[in-house]
């Protein structure tokens, strides 16, 4: 069969691609009380070792930045220890796999803290409520605490910190989760970047913290291991961006020249970031076209690759049901279905049983 151009291979710094299918990050809950990602994580990743690379879940990476209970973290020993199991088994499947640093600036609670403190974000301003603490109750939310320059210096080093963590690990490299309503995008948008200091206010303000964390986790780790998620507009947990292009626009201006691995862009239906800032980015674009949308189908990948958007496409709830989704867009097979009730527990239902194509065609005696 002729490939596509979804399923073409392409080179991503160090790392050669089989296709140009990202794996996404997927909040799952994973991991012991004390952010270790389970045995199980290990397996699930390692059973999608066929996407052309996987990008984790969101990993804390002090647990000043928890977001939620048993969300895993890169901090302690015993965190690197159990991530070098994942990656181990990734790389012995002959996958590509980075790690996701994900603060959660005002999201949290004390009841799902390891900690058991008040999350701190760029402003005094609460997520829309009730937030769900640990072991499946939920609370009212509780106003963060308003960051000091000592707080963001502190969450400036604790990145670099938990990337360092991240290769100790195995990774390949990091992503930085500047999207979905954390910390980096705390800073950038409207409504939660109340500040009057040098880290709010003016355009060239709320883009600073981004700038300097962005530096140095590529100092830290090597441009060529650093990757970026944003998602422009991204109305997700209440957050607001009534104009998102010149600030977007002003943060790709300045973090272009480092030569990140990658950008990893969300389009909005508000703002096209796609078309508005791919002129300004020139390393590799992966695209994702699914947040708070439909899943996106191999048409539309093919699509976006096509008009020159991007240069890979990232899939996530396919994923999550089809640990082969390539093979089974290279061979037209029909998807799995999501079992929506064990995305969010602890086990391996939902996580680690759904078949392969060549296990469904054994069991019919193909």
């Amino acid at each position: 069969m002729t490939k596509t151009t979804l399923l073409a291979p392409y080179s991503l710094g160090p790392l050669e691609l089989p296709n140009r299918m990202v794996m996404a990050p997927m909040t799952r809950y994973r991991a012991a009380v004390d952010g270790t990602p389970l045995p199980v994580v290990a397996e699930h990743y390692a059973q999608r070792a066929g996407a052309g690379l996987i990008v984790t879940e969101g990993i804390w990476p002090s647990s000043r930045g928890q977001s939620g209970w048993r969300l895993p973290g890169l901090e302690t020993a015993a965190h690197i220890e159990g991530w070098r199991a994942v990656t181990d088994a990734v790389h012995a499947a002959g996958g590509r796999v980075m790690a996701q640093l994900m603060h959660g600036g005002r999201h949290g609670h004390p009841l799902s803290r390891i900690d058991g403190d008040v999350p701190r974000g760029p402003s005094a301003v609460r997520v829309p409520g009730p937030v769900h603490v640990r072991d499946g109750g939920k609370a009212d939310p509780l106003p963060p605490r308003e960051m000091t320059r000592d707080d963001i210096r502190q969450a400036v080093d604790d990145h670099a910190e938990a990337a360092a963590n991240a290769m100790a690990a195995g990774f390949d490299g990091v992503e930085l989760h500047g999207a979905n309503s954390y910390l980096i995008h705390q800073f950038l948008a409207d409504n939660t970047n109340l500040r009057t200091d040098e880290y709010g206010g003016t355009t060239e303000d709320r883009i600073r913290f981004p700038v300097e964390l962005i530096t140095a986790v590529a100092d830290t780790v090597g441009a060529g291991r650093t990757g970026l998620r944003l998602s422009p507009g991204n109305p997700q947990f209440g957050m607001a961006e009534a104009d998102p292009a010149p600030v977007y626009r002003a943060l790709l201006d300045s973090v272009d020249p480092l030569g990140l691995l990658y950008l990893h862009l969300t389009n909005n239906d508000s703002y096209p970031a796609l078309a508005d800032l791919r002129p300004r980015w020139h390393g590799p674009l992966i695209a994702n076209v699914g947040e708070n949308h439909d899943p996106t189908t191999r048409e539309a990948g093919e699509a976006v690759l096509a008009d020159g958007l991007a240069d890979l496409v990232s899939y996530g709830r396919s994923f999550i049901a089809n640990p082969d989704l390539p093979e089974r867009f290279a061979s037209g097979a029909p998807l799995n279905a999501v079992d929506e009730r064990h995305l969010y527990t602890h086990g391996a239902e939902g996580y680690t049983d759904y078949p392969a194509l060549f296990q469904e065609l054994r069991a019919v005696g193909t």
